[in-house]
Formats: structure tokens, sequence, C-alpha cells
């Protein structure tokens, strides 16, 4: 049950919707919520504006103020053309890149997007269909854009679309612009105000002529192209999901010199329903099912994903036993940077001005890595425009080798700024082959890591509370982890507590605090253990969840003692998630 004050207040701001400036179709879905006795569809319609936070949009399709449709997408799409004509008031014509993925209403929002920037006099390049989210990045950095824009829920359900904004460098926007374009964001408070007809003069189809230019760049990223054109018939099961890898990424392998790829047909069907799918995200073992099969079926070497918008990998291999496992984030993140790092230092690049990135939330093993091959490391809030920010910094003064994040995301390029499966895959196929190189299976990659840089198993949780109500109980439970903070997590004392939305670090023991020195505040809390257990927890910016993410440490001696200590990780996982109160 909703109080009348709250059902006013949703009711006066959906009879808004009625007036001149919206389309028929809006205004009778408008009104069918307005005359239905349950008022629950109204309440979380209207509840709230549809917020354009630092990275965009993201939410539910449908009309109403907390939803995506061409009026949120419309009124985000104004602000930023106003904060570009106003920023770049100096430039003769600014320009920028619209692109979209596979989703349902995808290419209604990029031209309704496209004809807005038009309108404003601002020249666009719009990819002709749908493209990877990398791409995107790389198109506005090839063609001198002051911005971009591209629409994607990246690897959310079916219900859902977003709108992710970039800034010149190919980056998600960051401060002060973040703020800036939100501002001006919030200044469209009327439908009127959106310039929804276009200009056909400025809008320029791009497609080809960039997909070519983009595959031959990322083919400059093998280290092993020898090894790549020898085990060329290494055995690759790939699935875009039903998204926008389905051309790029099959392309990006053969270019490496590939040519055994074997596809899962149903799902190379591009289509915004996922139809094969409940959830199009490459993590869950249930979105990999039909790929794993076919690997089973042609006894694959490695199996390889892309989520709808083809920034996310996943990966699945062969585990001790023989059967076909799943990778997690973490652990790709561990691969791939292992491999950049290793593979430098046998070829003899390494010249000590090389750095690599990840996040807060990912494995500290990397960081052992690092360490021992004498590479910097820097850590990052969670989101690639953080990484893509310490990029930038390091511009002309470091060599990046590879930067991730556990939420399966890795750029191994410095020529993009967001995270790339159309170049990570395959890298990921040419460490196969190295790896069989040297009699060895990306598991046995995986073992030897651990070995020599210690164990460590992660455990990524995320409690879902959606609607209003869930986003004050979520905002609740950080307050409560916050003012009751763990004493000890599974019989361990908690030694060090760090909260990045005071920028403040505690040494439990001596009471002592210091400055974490970020480039801005994030509502991330984490608690360390004397054990070496990191338990992070956070808030997403762009899903109704609250994530918990857990990572325990230990020695592993030998080889055969890793599927022991896996499950010695998994009970400990297990109990820490008990403790916590979130299994």
């Amino acid at each position: 049950m909703f109080d009348n004050e709250l059902l006013k207040q949703v009711s006066e701001k959906a009879r808004l919707w009625l007036r001149e400036g919206y389309d028929p179709q809006t205004q009778a879905l408008v009104q069918t919520m307005l005359d239905n006795d349950d008022k629950t569809e109204l309440v979380e319609s209207f509840y709230k504006d549809l917020e354009f936070g630092t990275g965009g949009l993201r939410g539910i399709m449908g009309a109403g103020s907390n939803r995506m449709n061409i009026y949120t997408v419309g009124s985000a799409t104004q602000g930023l053309a106003n904060y570009l004509k106003e920023n770049f008031k100096d430039l003769e014509q600014i320009k920028v890149v619209v692109g979209h993925d596979v989703r349902n209403n995808s290419r209604l929002f990029a031209e309704t997007v496209a004809n807005i920037f038009s309108a404003n006099g601002i020249k666009v390049y719009l990819f002709e269909g749908p493209r990877p989210t990398p791409e995107v990045s790389y198109a506005i950095r090839l063609l001198g854009c002051q911005s971009g824009v591209n629409i994607t829920a990246s690897h959310n359900p079916k219900e859902y679309n977003g709108y992710k904004a970039y800034w010149d460098d190919g980056a998600q926007v960051v401060s002060p612009h973040d703020v800036n374009i939100i501002d001006h964001v919030n200044r469209i408070n009327d439908v009127r105000e959106i310039k929804f007809d276009g200009n056909p003069d400025l809008i320029e189809m791009i497609g080809e002529n960039i997909d070519a230019q983009y595959i031959e760049q990322i083919h400059t990223l093998s280290l092993s192209p020898e090894v790549d054109r020898r085990q060329h018939d290494l055995k690759i099961v790939y699935t875009p999901i039903h998204g926008t890898g389905r051309y790029m990424v099959p392309r990006s392998i053969e270019r490496w010199g590939f040519d055994n790829i074997i596809h899962v047909p149903e799902q190379d069907v591009m289509s915004g329903d996922f139809p094969t799918v409940d959830s199009p995200n490459p993590e869950n073992a249930s979105a990999m099912a039909m790929a794993i099969k076919k690997a089973e079926e042609v006894q694959a070497d490695v199996v390889l994903a892309s989520d709808p918008d083809a920034d996310r990998i996943g990966v699945v291999i062969k585990n001790t036993k023989g059967e076909y496992a799943l990778v997690n984030g973490n652990q790709i993140v561990m691969i791939f940077l292992y491999y950049l790092m290793a593979r430098n230092k046998e070829l003899g690049t390494l010249t000590g001005n090389e750095y690599i990135v990840k996040t807060i939330v990912t494995t500290e093993t990397i960081r052992k890595i690092a360490d021992k091959l004498g590479i910097k490391m820097y850590d990052c809030f969670t989101g690639f425009k953080w990484i893509a920010t310490v990029m930038r910094e390091n511009e002309g003064k470091a060599r990046y080798l590879g930067g991730g994040e556990e939420s399966y995301g890795f750029l191994p390029e410095d020529f993009v700024r967001d995270k790339d499966s159309v170049s990570s895959i395959p890298l990921m196929c040419e460490i196969a082959a190295w790896a069989k190189e040297k009699n060895m299976t990306l598991n046995d990659i995986l073992i030897d890591i651990y070995k020599t840089y210690g164990y460590s198993k992660e455990l990524g949780i995320s409690v879902i509370r959606p609607g209003k109500s869930g986003a004050d109980e979520i905002a609740q439970m950080m307050v409560n982890f916050r003012e009751n903070p763990q004493k000890e997590i599974a019989n361990s004392p908690v030694t060090r507590i760090k909260d990045f939305l005071l920028l403040e670090e505690k040494d439990v023991v001596t009471g002592k605090v210091t400055k974490l020195q970020m480039p801005a505040t994030s509502n991330v809390l984490q608690y360390y253990t004397a054990d070496g257990t990191k338990v992070s927890i956070r808030p997403s910016g762009t899903e109704p969840k609250i994530k918990f993410y857990i990572e325990v440490h230990d020695t592993l001696a030998d080889a055969k003692d890793y599927d022991a200590k896996n499950d010695w990780a998994d009970a400990k996982l297990a109990r820490i998630a008990r403790d916590l109160g979130i299994q």
C-alpha cells in the first residue's frame, strides 16, 4: 500500500505527461496507469525522475519519468548538447559519435539522440547498425569528437535499456564534466525544450570504415603472433549471447590467425529479446550453458562469450577434473595481467616505465604479481571511467599494459577507453595458445599463478532490492555497516576499515586514521582482517542492488592440492556470507 501523499504526488506528475508535447501512445499508457486501481506501476514509473548519474541513464523501458523512453533520453541529450555548446563554444564544429546495441528500442533511442544533437547544430557520426560499446569509444578518439553516446544496458535483462555518455578522450565522463552535465540535464523542465526535429545534413552514417581500422589496430596488441599461427586450429567456442559481438568478435579472432571458431548458432541471432537466456550475462552459468554443451561436443580448448554490447567477456575452461567450468571475473583479469606482464618480460620489453590498473574490489593477488615483476599498479574505483582516468593521467608518461575489474571487464589497449571484449577475446585465445605451446592449459596457468604468488578466491553476492522501498533498504544497509562495523570475520579480527565515502582508512588496532588518496568519494566500505580476508560493500550505481565482494587468501604449495584448497575457500566464503547476513 502507498500513502496518500505519495499517490497525490505521482498522480500530479503523471498528468503532466498528458499535456502537449507527448505522443498519443505514451499518453494512453500513462492514462491507463492513472485509471488502474492497482497503483504499483504508476508509483514505480513516476515516484522519481530516472536520474542522469555519472554513468548516464539505465532503467526499465516504458512510459514515465522513471523509465527509459524517448523523453528521458531526449532530456538527457538536450542537457548534454547544451553543455557541449557551452564547453566547446570556440570550436567551429562540435562533433559526437552515437552508437547502440541490439536491445529493443536501441535504434529508436539512438536515432532520437542523433536528431537532437543535429537539431542543436552538432555534427553526428551515427553507426549504421549495432556496434560494440568499445568501438564507440574508439570512434570518438579516431574522429576527433568532443563527446559520444551509446545506447545500451550492457548485460541487464531485456526489460532494461541505458544511455552512456562519453567525453573527448573516449572515456565515460568524470569530474567536473559529469556534475556539469547532470546540472544541465536537470535544467530541462519542459519536454518542449527538447529539439526533436533533426538536421539530416549534420548526420553521417559510419560503419565498415571504422570497423576495419578498429580490427587492424586491435591486432597490433598480439605479443605472440608466431604462436597464434602455429596454434591456428585451437578449438574456440564463441557466443555473442545474441549481442553486438556477433560480427566483430569472430572477425577479430580470425585476424589474430585463429581459424577454428565454433559457433552456437541459436545465440548468433541478434535479438533484444535474448530468446535462449533469462539474462544475457556471461558471468552466469545459465547464459553459458549452450556454449558449454557445444564445447563438450567438440572438446574445445576454450569457451568465450561477450555480453550484448560486447564490452564484457565470459570465459570457460576445463578444470582439473576435466569439466568445463566458469572462470570468475577476478581470475580473468588476473590471467590477462599475468600474461601481459610475464610475456613482456619474456620478450625483454619491460623498461621499468610500465603500469597496470585494477579496481579496489578486484583481487589483491594482482598486486603481488606486479610487485614481484617490478611493475607499478594503480587501484581505482569500480568502473572503467576510473581506469580511463588513470590512463589519461599517464598518457605520454608511462606505458599502459592493461587494466580490468572483477565484473568481467578488461582493456588491453590504450586506443580505447572502455572495457573491450573485441580485443580481450582474441588475447585470451593467444594466452590459451601460449599455454598450449608450453604443454599447459589455461587451468594450469591459473594454478601456477596461485603457487607462485599465493592462493586467493573470491565470491560476489548481489542483494537485489527493486523500487523505492528497495532503494531505501539499501541505503539503510550501508548506514548499518558504517555505524556498526564488523569486529571479526570468520573468527579473524578486523584490522583495517576503509571508508571511501569519507576517504578515511582506520587502523582498528591503533585507532589511527589516515586519508585515502582518491580522485573523488564513493559509497564503498571495506573490511580487512588479520588473515588477509577482504570484504567490500557497495551499492550498484546502475542497478537496484547492493554488492558484496568477499576475498580470502592462503598458500598453495602443490598443484595436487588445488581442488582441496578450492573446497576450503568455498566453505570459508559461505561462512563469511552467513556472518554478514546475506546468504
